[in-house]
Formats: C-alpha cells, sequence, structure tokens
C-alpha cells in the first residue's frame, strides 16, 4: 500500500510542478502510464509492458489473438489496469498445474472411455512420443477434450488448456474442470502466455499438454487459423508439438447443440520439432482431419424401419396397446416389445417405458373390473398352480401381493384377474400396481436403451439381436410356464 500511495504521489506532484522532459511538459498520458507501471496489479499493454507480448490465444475457447503482440510492436498502446478476478479468473496470477497423479489419468481415461462407449464408441490411430509433447488439435466441440482424454495414454498424465474465465470463474466449475479434465487455466485477457509457459516444467518432466490453437469451436468443420501460444510453449520447453485430428465430435455435441449418439475418430499424427511454426502445426492438423472421416456405422434395413415406427406417435400406441392387451389377455409381456423398439432407437426409450406402463395400468384396472363382474377373458400361458398361488398372496397380503409379481414370472393378468374375484379394491390396487409395474418397466426400458447406445457401433447385425431376442424369450417363457405347471 504504500508502495502505491508514493507512486500515486509522485506523479500527482509531478503534473503539479510542470514537470519537464527536454523542456517539454511530460504529456498526461505518460504520467497516467508510469503511474498504473507501479501499480503492482497493473499489466503494460505498450512499451516495457508485459501483457501485450504475452497476449497469444492458447486456451480451448480462445484469447484475443495476438491483439496486445501488435500494439506491442507499433509501442503506442496505452497502460490499462486488470483487476484480478478471483483465483484462476482473468488477471489473476499463474495458478499451479494439476498434480500430475497417475491414478488420477487412469480413472480419467477410464470414465471417459466408458462415456464415450456408450454414446457411440471411440477409435483412436497412432501413438504419442515417449516424452513430454505439446499436443495440439482442431476444435469443433466440447466433447473434444473428452475424446482426447479417453484416447491418450495415461502414462503422459495429459493436462488440459481451459479459459480461466469461463470454467475457472466459480469453486464448483474450477473443481470439476481439474478433476475431470485435468485442466489448467489460460487467461484470455493478458497473461496468458505466462500460465502456459508454468507447464513447462511438467513438459520436460513428460506430461503432455493438450491445447486448442483455434482458439475456439469451428461450425463448419473447418480448421481454422493457429494462434502462437502452444508453438512458444514447445519451443520455451524443448519438446515436440504433436498434431491431432478428432472426427465425430461435432455430431455427438454440436456447437449449441444436444448430445446425440456418435463414433469418434482421433489419429495422433507425426511429431513436429520445437520450432514448427503455427501454419506448419495447421497445416498437419489439417491433413489429419482430412484422413479422419467420422463414418457412420453400417446399419440394418430392419433397424431403420423399426426405428422410424418406434420414434413417431404410432411406437407410442403400439406400446401402450400392447402392454394394455397383455394386462388383459395377450401373452407376450411388453418388456419384449421394449427390448425390440429401445435397441433401435434408444433416444426413445423414455417415452416408449412410460407408454408402456400406462397401457399397463389401463389394463390391470380393466381387468380387475371385468373379474368383479364375474367376466373370465382368455389367459394363455398361464396355469392352475399360477392362479392358486396369487390368490394366497392375495389372502394374506391383499393389493400389496402385486410386488412379488416382477420376480416371481406369473403374469401380470393373472394378478389383476385374481385380485378382481377376491374384491380388492381399485384405488388400494392402482397404487399398488403403479408401484410395482412403473418400477420394472421402467428399469427394463433404461437396461434396453443402454444396451442399444453400446451396440451402436453394430447395428448391422440388429436383425440377428431381434432373432436372438426373441429365442430367449421364447426359451425363458416355456421354462416359466413349465414351472409353474
Amino acid at each position: 500500500m504504500t508502495a502505491r500511495i508514493s507512486v500515486r504521489t509522485r506523479a500527482r506532484s509531478g503534473a503539479r510542478s510542470g514537470t519537464r522532459s527536454g523542456g517539454r511538459s511530460v504529456p498526461r498520458r505518460l504520467r497516467r502510464r508510469a503511474a498504473v507501471a507501479g501499480h503492482p496489479r497493473g499489466r503494460g499493454r505498450g512499451r516495457g509492458g508485459t501483457g501485450g507480448a504475452l497476449a497469444f490465444a492458447a486456451g480451448p475457447s480462445g484469447e484475443r489473438c495476438e491483439r496486445g503482440a501488435r500494439r506491442h510492436g507499433r509501442g503506442r498502446g496505452r497502460g490499462r489496469r486488470t483487476v484480478s478476478g478471483g483465483p484462476g479468473g482473468s488477471g489473476a496470477a499463474p495458478t499451479a498445474a494439476l498434480s500430475p497423479s497417475r491414478l488420477g489419468a487412469v480413472l480419467r481415461r477410464a470414465l471417459w472411455w466408458l462415456v464415450l462407449t456408450v454414446t457411440g464408441g471411440v477409435r483412436r490411430h497412432g501413438q504419442l512420443p515417449p516424452r513430454g509433447c505439446v499436443v495440439v488439435a482442431n476444435h469443433s466441440s466440447h466433447a473434444d477434450t473428452a475424446a482426447l482424454l479417453a484416447a491418450l495414454d495415461a502414462r503422459h498424465r495429459p493436462a488440459i488448456g481451459a479459459a480461466a474465465d469461463y470454467w475457472f470463474a466459480s469453486p464448483w466449475r474450477r473443481r470439476v474442470c481439474r478433476v475431470l479434465a485435468a485442466g489448467f487455466p489460460v487467461r484470455r485477457t493478458g497473461g496468458g502466455m505466462d500460465d502456459l509457459l508454468s507447464m513447462a516444467d511438467g513438459l520436460r518432466a513428460g506430461r503432455a499438454v493438450v491445447l486448442f490453437p483455434e482458439g475456439t469451436r469451428g461450425a463448419d468443420g473447418a480448421v481454422g487459423a493457429f494462434h502462437r501460444g502452444a508453438l512458444v510453449l514447445a519451443e520455451r520447453a524443448g519438446v515436440p508439438v504433436v498434431p491431432v485430428a478428432i472426427a465425430g465430435t461435432d455430431r455427438l455435441l454440436p456447437k449449441h447443440g444436444r448430445l446425440r449418439s456418435s463414433p469418434v475418430r482421433v489419429r495422433i499424427g507425426e511429431p513436429l520439432p520445437p520450432t514448427a511454426t503455427p501454419e506448419d502445426a495447421r497445416a498437419a492438423v489439417a491433413a489429419l482431419h482430412a484422413r479422419t472421416p467420422a463414418e457412420p456405422p453400417r446399419d440394418s434395413p430392419v433397424r431403420r424401419r423399426v426405428a422410424s415406427v418406434a420414434a413417431s406417435r404410432l411406437g407410442l400406441l403400439l406400446a401402450f396397446v400392447w402392454a394394455c392387451a397383455e394386462a388383459l389377455s395377450w401373452p407376450l409381456m411388453p418388456e419384449l416389445l421394449l427390448g425390440v423398439a429401445c435397441v433401435a432407437v434408444p433416444r426413445a426409450a423414455l417415452r416408449l417405458s412410460f407408454a408402456a406402463f400406462a397401457g399397463s395400468l389401463a389394463g390391470g384396472l380393466l381387468a380387475l373390473q371385468l373379474a368383479n363382474t364375474g367376466l373370465q377373458l382368455p389367459a394363455p400361458l398361464t396355469t392352475d398352480r399360477m392362479r392358486a398361488e396369487v390368490r394366497q398372496e392375495l389372502a394374506a397380503e391383499s393389493a400389496s401381493a402385486v410386488r412379488h409379481q416382477p420376480w416371481n414370472g406369473i403374469p401380470f393378468k393373472v394378478y389383476a384377474a385374481e385380485a378382481g374375484r377376491s374384491d380388492v379394491p381399485a384405488a388400494d390396487w392402482f397404487v399398488e400396481s403403479t408401484q410395482a409395474r412403473g418400477g420394472r418397466t421402467l428399469t427394463v426400458g433404461a437396461a434396453f436403451a443402454v444396451l442399444g447406445l453400446l451396440l451402436c457401433r453394430f447395428r448391422r447385425h440388429y436383425g440377428a439381436y431381434v432373432a436372438l431376442l426373441g429365442a430367449g424369450f421364447a426359451a425363458g417363457l416355456s421354462l416359466v410356464v413349465a414351472g409353474w405347471s
């Protein structure tokens, strides 16, 4: 505080006393520049300052590319005070990099490999060099970070450069970025090169520092111009620059779009020398990207037809009617329909599951009312032993006996009909059957949706899957009927 006051006092006294330099008054803008340069948090962007010379874009969300560098070259920039925005924020001092934990890198790679496997799969071509390196990649999606963490070897303990004013702006976001992405902050309003150079020791120790030199996500798939930050870091640390191309993430998580299923490809190129230029790095990444098509998996015509129906209103109606009919008389469980439809179009699994759930409840209430009036509907593939068991459970537990249905193999229609004959109150039956059928139907639908995501790359074999599902269901149903005979 004393130093700040003395600097300002001298500046003001010099202004009042008409300080002369070479016979002329010192201009006010030069006095202001001197005062700001003396401030410990000041960032001179003109001659003698460091902010302009170090304002190279390097973070994954982009910096103001070399604007300060151009002003520094002219020597005409005006000094500007940069206020600290909190830890890792804009204008903050460089923050220590993430601890290079091998275990953390292994866990992060396993996590993102699992996530990308569920959403379509990830494949890698090529290898990083055995020592430390700066990885430069094209950038079209927030999923690029996940793709690189899943593809790069954990022994390199990859660290991802992240925009300090976004990913480190709040404590929870900072923790998420550090823990899940091994992120380190890079300022976008001056001082970004200091943040990058803080990773030089880690590079010499064998780490991989991942940067997106385009500075922002592209929207058309083309590789944009590269900024110099990554190349300056590689030259300062004396490590190679490794070009990497990522394909498929723009479909997996489009810019301003929502997550969908898509395969992801990561191709690692030959290392470039530390003295490579931004143009050399961009040309290498663009060439790799042109050779890395994220081809959609080969599909089955049967799956496409099933998906078109399942994703429409007709699919919802079919799920409702199927489940309602099964609760009355139909011998095939609605879970069979979910196994066919949810694997074909996983994104429709929730809607289909709720439609089947609603149809099952409606059919169960209708079956109870019909049995209460003495009407007996056909019940194929059921046995007298099933009905006797259900009557005993209803006598002991009333409507709550339906909770056994998801586990003992007895069809839901047997419980609904016997509940009507036992004069179980409809309200109690509705509450208990909602819990029993809802838990089973929604869980089965979610499981088949996950299976559909996992089998995304094998869609061409969907017809064989349906045949196996039908055979397995028939075998299971035969065993259940035989067991209750």
